[in-house]
């Protein structure tokens, strides 16, 4: 396929240039203002931000097991909308993926799908049962880098120093945490504090997330592994990491899009969608995920996306699961938060590629890089209404976002335009 992107601010790693681009086959073929685009598919890119398609190291796609919350096939759809071009899924299936043969058939059936890029996640536990020390290496060899029991916390510290030591031995291959301590959280549905109160329902303190992440720094100091913080939601954290880097150790964190747009004020109607964990909380806590994320304490933003049904949500705040569905509208809330092209595509694409290691993805466009390559309208004002995802829990669902994906190219196909847009 030929495609040509004409007219936007293209981000190369020389700087933002106002050029057309064409892409031959999967890879950018030339960036320029004089280019034979004879035979090309058309893009309109004017006023559009393009640059590397966006990657996600933390998405939920249920398969196997849960498939009428979301399988691979919608989930690729959702991320094509998103303007991603690889995700890392989590392994909290069912069964979990704790094994090479598992990670091999996530990847084997991700690519029966699409030009899209899926790595599984590996289980750091068996069973995630937090007891026995999953086949790490096994996996690795299959392809997995990010290890991680995600839902629950490894929190035995014995377990969590041999895993973390195992992974160290592994070029690449990342622990990373689920920060919580369960027996902190156990009747908890929301942040505890003064919301949790007024509304008389179980709070979930925000010290269950850094006593964790305090006792894993301590464990990656000793063994030299790479860890890295799940969804982190608190101040607390925030401050911890930030020291931790000041050391020099190998740690990364990620914050979601709905930790920086919403806190625990926005659960007064109780409305389901609200509903994740670690749970929005307090103000402060926010503002301070948006500082972290701007100095760069915060790597990457992550979606965490995790699909429910209207039936499952519609059962009421404390029986509802917990979880919320971000693909589609992560761009618009990260370009919200930041309001700089080139913080944008470092959070949501260059950082989490190295991360997850992904070699062809995290590209800023040049002649020869691989064609995976999202196209934004920094200024385009919509409302989240629909998606593309098998299910619609969204705390943003009938909100007014500003800036959205026009196109997706992956691997050189065009595997989104915006209906009714520029494409």
């Amino acid at each position: 396929m030929k495609l040509a992107i004409r007219g936007g601010l293209v981000l190369t790693p020389e700087g933002v240039a106002a050029a057309d681009l064409l892409v031959e086959g999967d890879k950018v073929a030339a960036i320029g203002n004089d280019l034979d685009l004879a035979g090309a598919i058309e893009i309109d890119a004017r006023g559009c931000l393009v640059g590397p398609g966006l990657v996600d190291v933390h998405t939920h796609l249920r398969e196997p097991g849960q498939t009428w919350k979301e399988d691979l096939a919608s989930g690729t759809r959702a991320a094509a909308a998103g303007g991603f071009t690889a995700l890392v899924a989590m392994p909290n299936t069912e069964p979990p993926i704790d094994d090479g043969a598992l990670v091999a058939d996530i990847a084997k059936r991700a690519r029966s799908l699409g030009p899209i890029e899926i790595h599984a996640a590996g289980a750091l536990t068996v069973g995630r049962k937090g007891s026995e020390p999953a086949d790490v290496e096994e996996m690795y060899l299959a392809g997995t880098r990010l290890f991680t029991d995600d839902g629950d916390c490894v929190e035995d510290v014995h377990l969590a120093e041999e895993l973390m030591r195992a992974l160290a031995r592994l070029p690449g291959a990342v622990f990373a945490q689920h920060a919580e301590r369960a027996s902190m959280t156990r009747d908890g549905h929301m942040h505890e504090g003064p919301a949790s109160r007024r509304l008389g329902i179980g709070g979930l303190p925000s010290d269950a997330e850094s006593q964790i992440v305090a006792r894993d720094l301590g464990l990656a100091r000793k063994t030299g592994v790479s860890y890295h913080c799940q969804h982190v939601s608190a101040l607390g954290t925030v401050d911890l990491i930030r020291e931790a880097k000041s050391e020099g150790l190998p740690v990364t964190a990620e914050v979601t899009p709905h930790h920086l747009t919403f806190s625990e004020t926005d659960l007064e109607s109780l409305d389901p969608n609200f509903k994740m964990y670690p749970p929005l909380r307090a103000d402060e806590d926010r503002l301070a995920l948006r500082s972290g994320l701007l100095d760069g304490t915060i790597d990457v933003v992550a979606t965490d996306h995790a699909p429910h049904t209207t039936a499952e949500k519609a059962v009421g705040f404390t029986r509802s699961p917990r979880g919320v569905i971000g693909l589609e509208t992560a761009a618009a809330a990260t370009w919200e938060a930041v309001f700089d092209p080139h913080r944008f595509f470092e959070v949501l694409s260059s950082r989490p590629a190295r991360i997850a290691g992904m070699r062809t993805q995290g590209h800023l466009p040049m002649a020869g890089s691989p064609a995976n390559l999202v196209v934004f309208d920094p200024d385009k004002r919509w409302t989240a209404s629909s998606f593309f995802s098998k299910s619609s829990n969204s705390p943003y669902l009938g909100r007014q976002m500003k800036g959205r994906v026009v196109a997706t190219i992956a691997a050189g196909e065009l595997v989104y335009q915006q209906q009714g847009g520029r494409a």
